[in-house]
């Protein structure tokens, strides 16, 4: 299914902020809301949900921050106000509700990797 998502490519933003050549990674963090989020509350999760690309798949053009999709805004379900979009990657990486991202030279943990790491790899 084809997804018209409205926002902007990941390399824009990186390329207005002009990351070194240190930045090997970039990290994203979601919302932590138990009290709006009652899921959050469950201890099996190591919360805020996180998830990271390696540099390269961040600058990649396909590699969106999505502010919305069919013509408007999210509604809450579809990822609050910004999402990341991979279409190359599976869901597991198209984290919702993003509040933080940063450049980092190590692989950052990701949600997924650090409970199932037999099954997501980075």
């Amino acid at each position: 299914m084809v997804i018209p998502w409205m926002g902007f490519p990941l390399a824009k933003l990186l390329a207005d902020v002009e990351p070194t050549s240190d930045a090997k990674y970039v990290r994203f963090e979601t919302i932590y809301d138990p009290t709006e989020m009652p899921g959050q509350k469950q201890p099996l999760y190591p919360w805020p949900y996180q998830e990271g690309l390696r540099i390269d798949e961040a600058m990649n053009d396909l590699t969106k921050l999505a502010t919305g999709l069919y013509g408007g805004e999210f509604p809450p379900q579809n990822g609050g106000g910004i999402r990341l979009v991979v279409p190359w990657k599976y869901g597991f990486k198209s984290i919702k509700a993003i509040i933080k991202i940063e450049l980092t030279s190590e692989q950052p943990a990701t949600m997924w990797s650090t409970i199932a790491p037999n099954e997501y790899g980075f």
